[in-house]
């Protein structure tokens, strides 16, 4: 429909199976490794889980917002390569911003309508490795010309249509539907406490994929390899999850003078990667990880950019002819708690059904790679609790949101 935001249905598309890295701190044990061998780890590790000959790979998508490596344009290329797709399999970037991770979905399934048999799709991003970068002096400095080298991570943060950085985006959307202090922090601090919880129980074990110093080899390819900090054996938990209160939460000042966001109430800045092996659903000799039946596209206005989630859910429902009471779960990534509270708001959503194991103000949003975990600890849920139903959603800066519907393929009614 025209102007009325991006749909694309699938009648025969699978997930075969999710897998990640840990999610680790700005600056921490994961900080010097590039994205592209990230990715690589994530894409070897998610064709073995899912006992799949990486010689049977049709497709690979590649996802990384910021260039983290001087060989960033070829992230999706050497990820397959190293992955162990051949060599004449081709490979494509992909870039959604915050929706990276359920973009590379959605375009996994417009590809097996073309008859691809077998996707492999991967997103990494390290924060860390964000350059400090000049985009004036390719000709040179002038004399006594101030030098001009900017923080591309916080610049990043800014957008020049709506005049404002992504947490004032929120804070437009705090005083639009009236969210305070205490509330945007109530919600930080429930974020807090279930990640913590599920991190404890080993929720997040099965997830992730442990990250040691390794080499990776591909044929008629020089060899590449992950190096950790000297003391660093192993990385195979989350490390931004912690202990919190709502003192501690209330202690911190708001990024915006009179606002209500925080550090404590904002995603955490995070590195990380993960990958997904999408294929037909009728080709699957088992019961795959999750069915992937309809992903939807939209856009809304850049100043209340967080908001997107909302008509993207509103658009997917009109389209599957599902209604909002017949979603089990919903994972709707936490760029900031002003911004998911302004879309409980707008569909009147159920709390309880939504980001039951914390969501990435306490795990971190390592942007490409979001959207993939959202699916997967969304997908890993309704097989657990033999529910049929969930929505994976994400705002994205610059004014969209996407949303994506999955079924449980164990669901027993």
């Amino acid at each position: 429909m025209k102007g009325g935001g991006l749909c694309s249905r699938f009648d025969d598309a699978a997930i075969v199976e999710i897998v990640r890295t840990p999610w680790t701190d700005l600056g921490g044990a994961l900080a010097q490794v590039s994205p592209i061998d990230l990715g690589i780890k994530a894409g070897r590790e998610v064709l073995a889980r899912a006992g799949v000959d990486p010689a049977t790979v049709d497709s690979v998508l590649g996802g990384s917002m910021a260039q983290a490596s001087f060989d960033a344009y070829m992230l999706p290329r050497h990820i397959g390569l190293y992955s162990g797709v051949p060599q004449s399999v081709p490979a494509l970037a992909v870039q959604r911003i915050c929706g990276t991770g359920l973009e590379l979905l959605r375009q996994a399934g417009e590809q097996l309508h073309s008859g691809v048999e077998q996707v492999l799709c991967v997103g990494a991003e390290s924060m860390s490795r964000n350059p400090i970068a000049a985009y004036e002096h390719r000709g040179g400095f002038r004399l006594g010309a101030p030098v001009g080298f900017k923080d591309f991570l916080w610049e990043a943060l800014y957008d020049p249509a709506a005049g404002v950085d992504m947490i004032g985006t929120a804070e437009n959307l705090a005083r639009e539907y009236g969210l305070s202090r205490d509330a945007v922090d109530a919600w930080a601090l429930r974020s807090h406490r279930r990640a913590l919880e599920a991190q404890t129980a080993g929720w997040f074990d099965e997830e992730i994929v442990s990250v040691r110093s390794e080499t990776f080899e591909a044929e008629e390819c020089l060899p590449r390899s992950i190096e950790l900090p000297r003391g660093v054996s192993v990385v195979d938990r989350d490390s931004h999850p912690r202990p919190t209160d709502s003192a501690a939460l209330a202690r911190l000042r708001a990024v915006h003078s009179g606002g209500v966001q925080t550090a404590g109430n904002s995603c955490a800045v995070v590195d990380g990667a993960a990958a997904a092996l999408v294929c037909r659903y009728s080709a699957c000799s088992t019961p795959p990880l999750a069915r992937l039946l309809m992903v939807t596209a939209v856009g809304v206005a850049p100043g209340t950019m967080g908001i997107g989630p909302a008509p993207a859910i509103r658009l997917l429902l009109e389209r599957s002819g599902l209604r909002l009471e017949q979603i089990d779960r919903f994972e709707i990534n936490e760029a900031q708690a002003a911004q998911v509270l302004a879309v409980v708001q707008a569909l009147e959503l159920d709390p309880q059904r939504l980001n039951v194991h914390g969501g990435s103000i306490a795990l971190g949003h390592p942007l490409a790679a979001t959207g993939l975990r959202l699916v997967q600890t969304l997908a890993r849920q309704l097989r657990r609790d033999n529910l049929r139903y969930g929505i994976a959603a994400a705002c994205i800066g610059g004014g969209q949101g996407m949303a994506l519907l999955i079924e449980n393929p164990h669901f027993q009614g």
